[in-house]
């Protein structure tokens, strides 16, 4: 479906998708960025169109990112592709189902597992700064190709936001990745979910091309110029980036459910 715009909205959504580009690439959660910005352009907007609009905005930036960061950090393919290849379908799923599905009734449910992420990355300093390969058991493995590859990807499908903060956490937590290898394996799953979900939404007819493919080249470059920041500073700048990302999520998901509710 067509969107009415001028071209003073194209250059405030273009910076918009600089900087998500470069959250997205750093920690995850560029969506944050991204999709509200196009809500409050387009605030008559049907929501499939902007979802499927920020989702071709978005594969440039984690396809960027995880070329990127793939060029400097090792992947552990056995794990990396059977979980991408989940994501694909799972996440294009979830965008089939996304006219189904209120948000508003998911909101407070992802409100609540951010503040357990924050709960948790804040509760252990060190959880991925220092890499602990003892983690890295057979059934953990398994455990994470399902969480990422179905439960997270489904979720990117139907909404988005934060899907990068839960990839990430999930690849600390349960493997004992530091932060900047968790974001590298991440940003190729990330991209398998994007392209998933795209793909459903253009089917759909649900994407303005002329105005995601110059977002997404926004997104090219602050992906870019965010994943070889955290590259060369390290998990422990990402760590601050995700504290403060997850927090911000948090009060503006908390904000929309405040407001729906007609606070």
């Amino acid at each position: 479906m067509p969107l009415e715009f001028d071209a003073s909205l194209i250059g405030l959504l273009v910076a918009a998708a600089l900087f998500a580009g470069w959250v997205d690439a750093i920690v995850g959660g560029g969506g944050l960025v991204s999709l509200p910005a196009l809500m409050v352009a387009f605030p008559n907007a049907p929501v499939a169109t902007l979802l499927g609009t920020n989702k071709l905005a978005s594969v440039f930036g984690t396809t960027t990112s995880a070329i990127t960061y793939g060029r400097k950090i090792k992947l552990d393919h056995r794990l990396i592709w059977p979980t991408t290849g989940l994501a694909l379908a799972a996440s294009g799923a979830g965008a089939a189902a996304a006219a189904a599905v209120s948000s508003n009734a998911l909101r407070p449910i992802i409100i609540a597992v951010l503040l357990a992420v924050l709960v948790l990355v804040v509760s252990n300093p060190r959880l991925g700064v220092e890499p602990q390969p003892k983690l890295r058991t057979h059934w953990r493995a398994a455990g994470v190709m399902l969480v990422c590859g179905v439960a997270i990807a489904f979720y990117d499908g139907i909404i988005g936001p934060g899907t990068g903060i839960f990839l990430a956490v999930a690849f600390t937590s349960l493997l004992g990745f530091d932060y900047v290898t968790a974001a590298a394996h991440t940003k190729v799953v990330n991209a398998a979910t994007n392209f998933g979900a795209l793909a459903v939404f253009a089917v759909q007819g649900n994407v303005n091309w002329m105005l995601g493919l110059s977002m997404g080249a926004a997104t090219i470059t602050g992906a870019w110029a965010g994943a070889r920041m955290a590259m060369a500073i390290g998990s422990r700048f990402v760590r601050i980036v995700l504290v403060v990302v997850v927090t911000a999520l948090v009060l503006r998901l908390g904000w929309d459910v405040y407001t729906s509710w007609g606070g």
